[in-house]
């Protein structure tokens, strides 16, 4: 007959086991954390050589990657369709819509249903086991037993959806939707401040095209002059005082020729940086005949200040963020309601013990958080109190664009009266230039007072095509500050330079652009 150990032999036995396991955690959790801290542990390291050189090689090779070759004479829309088409900052416009776009599209799968697979593995050292002891007279009433085996697997698939979860995923996808928009909005931004600077550029490369090489051959003919000065000066044939001024006048030539020079020609590297040309590329530009721009615009003042107020970009933003905004209190006022989870899902498990080891199993659960409920004041005082500021920013930004459309008109007829004056002042100066070089030539006047005159008939020349350009540059500023775009849906900056010039040329001719016109188609298509 075998021998039954006594509760009191089992109790002591328990007891051993008990401390022998609580000496043994602390080397357990000892080691553990020692392991942990070492896996844990990062040393920095800095970028190598080689992967510096890679990257910039990578980087130089992918500015101007897939671009059309330049090929003859750019015109004014060629180089606006190659700034859409390849500039590196409108680029970054596009793939952040892109992005907000892909977004978007990740927000919906939100929406679904969750379907969940699981699986297990469980093993233990020694068999699952309990006894029970009977309330009332504290003795065991039912002798160690076991239900589980040592090695089990189990998986499950279930299907579930909150409704909850299923109203906030839809607001933040609504959310999502207009941060696009609000994307675009900034690439419509991007684009108009862009054909802006290609105009002011272009017409600024056009005028160094046209007279680099004059000034160039003034500052010879000073340099020349100034060396026959000094020589004058040396031999005494003419006073001191005469010489250093005339060489003074002459200095103060050449010193402006040099900041001629150096506006004109970071004229045409503004020019190339825009279309996105490598530095130093060589191209040559078409030097079309500067027609006059017409005052008379399709639109009256008022007209364009509410075309302004419906199409600005930055009025368009502020209105997609209060939309954003109402969104967020209807996520508020979402997460305070109970939450009502239905699911259904196919369960297994290997334990032999069990009667059923498949099983399905649905049913519905709810519940709520009630302490959120004193959360939601505070988050309505916030939306609230973010709705005021939008609300300010959108009055203080109409008031801006008001001022910006009226100071835009009143700039462009002021850049159009300075033109006439540049170019009454040119006319005036190629009169005087033509009777001093008969003066010269006829020995009635010298070389010092040539010279002058050629300096002032060049700066008046650069001085009208600098005022031409600052008037282009307010005609594009105008349909900017009322918000039309750069370019209309027809016009991709997925089509070929050829195309996207054409599709430009047309638009802006159709705002009286170089024909000067007013029809009304004109103001039909720029409406």
């Amino acid at each position: 007959m075998p021998l039954t150990p006594s509760p009191r032999n089992k109790t002591g036995a328990r007891a051993a086991s008990r401390r022998r396991f609580a000496r043994s955690v602390p080397a357990v959790c000892t080691a553990a954390l020692a392991a942990l801290l070492a896996g844990c542990s990062v040393t920095p390291e800095p970028l190598a050589k080689d992967h510096l050189r890679l990257r910039v090689d990578r980087n130089l090779a992918g500015l101007t990657e897939g671009q059309e070759p330049v090929g003859g004479e750019i015109t004014l829309y060629e180089a606006m369709a190659r700034a859409l088409k390849y500039n590196l900052d409108y680029k970054v416009a596009m793939m952040e819509e892109a992005v907000r776009g892909q977004e978007l599209d990740r927000t919906r799968f939100d929406m679904l249903p969750q379907l969940v697979a699981n699986a297990g593995y469980n093993s233990r050292s020694n068999d699952s086991g309990a006894s029970s002891r009977s309330l009332l007279s504290g003795r065991q009433s039912l002798e160690p037993s076991t239900s589980v085996e040592r090695q089990t697997t189990a998986a499950d698939l279930s299907l579930s959806w909150d409704v909850l979860d299923f109203g906030v995923s839809y607001a933040r996808a609504k959310q999502a939707a207009d941060q696009r928009l609000i994307s675009l909005e900034s690439r419509r931004k991007v684009a108009a401040r862009m054909v802006e600077d290609v105009r002011t550029a272009y017409w600024r490369a056009v005028s160094a095209e046209r007279l680099i090489a004059k000034l160039t051959q003034l500052s010879g003919d000073v340099t020349s002059a100034l060396g026959d000065s000094e020589e004058i000066a040396r031999r005494r044939t003419a006073s001191p005082l005469a010489a250093l001024t005339y060489q003074r006048d002459l200095i103060d030539v050449e010193r402006q020729i040099q900041a001629l020079q150096r506006e004109l020609v970071i004229a045409k590297a503004q020019l190339a940086a825009l279309m996105n040309l490598t530095p130093g590329t060589e191209f040559r530009l078409s030097l079309p005949e500067r027609t006059a721009l017409s005052t008379d615009f399709c639109l009256s003042g008022e007209a364009m200040i509410r075309t302004a107020l419906e199409n600005r970009s930055e009025l368009r933003d502020i209105a997609y963020r209060l939309r954003i905004n109402e969104q967020d209190g209807t996520v508020a006022l979402l997460r305070n309601l109970p939450s009502l989870r239905a699911f259904i899902g196919a369960n297994y498990d290997s334990n032999s013990y069990l009667y059923n080891n498949n099983w399905s199993g649905v049913g519905v659960r709810a519940s709520w958080n009630v302490l959120s409920l004193f959360r939601y004041p505070a988050d309505k005082r916030v939306i609230q109190a973010q709705t005021e500021w939008l609300g300010e920013r959108e009055r203080a930004l109409t008031m801006a664009v008001m001022t910006q459309v009226h100071v835009s008109r009143a700039q462009f007829a002021f850049a159009r009266q300075s033109l006439v004056t540049a170019s009454r002042y040119t006319q005036v100066q190629t009169g005087i230039n033509d009777q001093i070089r008969s003066a010269f030539k006829a020995k009635q006047e010298g070389r010092q007072r040539l010279i002058r005159e050629e300096m002032n008939g060049l700066l008046a020349e650069v001085r009208y095509d600098l005022a031409y350009a600052d008037m282009q540059n307010a005609f594009a500023n105008v349909y900017s500050s009322i918000g039309l775009d750069s370019f209309t849906p027809e016009v991709s900056s997925r089509d070929s330079v050829r195309d996207l010039a054409s599709g430009l040329q047309r638009l802006w001719q159709s705002r009286q652009d170089v024909t000067g016109v007013t029809s009304a188609a004109a103001c039909t298509a720029s409406s």
